[in-house]
């Protein structure tokens, strides 16, 4: 795993940590120090109570409540693997487990080599953007090597306590639509066919649709674009790369074609979307 820190931080907080529509191409851990609070991810509701870790992974849409005295320690991160299949996409993860007296160490100590890495705000609407993860992204470039080994160790040790109690996202499907998903996942940047999947597969690109369909709840084409949307959103957001190049890194080298399924996925054109969360929060503030 090859995975970069953004945020590590503690909050105590008095009944202000709501938060309603949170989609975010960034996964979190929480470690609760104290009091309660609730998330609900994808409607389902979880109760965060003390001395458990919390996982949310990225493009996950969750709303999050607490009525009371709640603290915490955070943790925002993303995969840097271009070419390999998101560990998030093959497996299904636990969104609770019971803590150890070594994560908080493993947590405060990350804590003590990233003292500047905490929220100004505390807003996902006001932190999820440009100027704050280029800011990020440039601080890990300088990092000496050995803080950043470490960085990297401390986070697949948090990372392997849920691993530990992973699940296989497509367990119990048919393999051939299996094989087709790592395809997709390994080669988002290119130009996916519906030819090449069912080669893979070994059918008919008519069966492949149909199975597809049933197994994974829509067609290969719109799979393949909602990846490929996700990984631009990751893009927009943790580089400063014209949306162009992006769409061309995407395979789409019709930016107006881009643009159209961009907008119909999140509702801003790749523009609009970066420029929106560019004006929110320049980091030191």
């Amino acid at each position: 795993m090859n995975i970069m820190l953004l945020n590590i931080g503690y909050s105590e907080l008095e009944a202000n940590w709501n938060w309603k529509k949170i989609y975010s191409p960034f996964a979190r851990i929480y470690y609760v120090k104290g009091g309660e609070a609730r998330t609900f991810i994808n409607g389902e509701p979880h109760r965060l109570k003390p001395d458990h870790l919390y996982l949310t992974p990225p493009f996950t849409l969750h709303d999050d409540e607490c009525d009371s005295f709640f603290s915490l320690y955070y943790i925002h991160f993303y995969e840097n693997e271009p070419n390999r299949e998101s560990f998030f996409d093959r497996y299904r993860f636990p969104v609770e487990i019971e803590a150890t007296p070594l994560d908080l160490s493993l947590i405060r100590r990350l804590q003590e080599i990233h003292p500047d890495r905490f929220l100004r705000y505390i807003d996902p609407q006001v932190y999820d953007n440009l100027p704050t993860f280029s800011y990020y992204a440039a601080d890990n470039q300088k990092m000496p090597l050995h803080l950043s080994e470490e960085t990297q160790g401390i986070l697949s040790q948090l990372m392997s306590r849920f691993l530990a109690l992973r699940q296989d996202k497509m367990e119990s499907s048919d393999p051939r639509i299996s094989k087709c998903l790592r395809h997709i996942h390994e080669n988002i940047g290119r130009n996916i066919r519906l030819e090449q999947l069912a080669d893979i597969s070994c059918i008919t690109t008519d069966h492949l649709i149909r199975l597809f369909k049933k197994e994974m709840g829509n067609t290969p084409l719109h799979y393949i674009i909602t990846k490929k949307i996700e990984k631009a959103q990751l893009l927009l957001l943790t580089t400063d790369r014209a949306v162009r190049d992006i769409a061309l890194d995407l395979s789409i080298d019709n930016i107006s074609y881009f643009n159209r399924l961009f907008k119909a996925a999140i509702g801003l054109t790749p523009g609009e979307y970066r420029s929106a969360n560019s004006k929110k929060y320049t980091p030191g503030y």
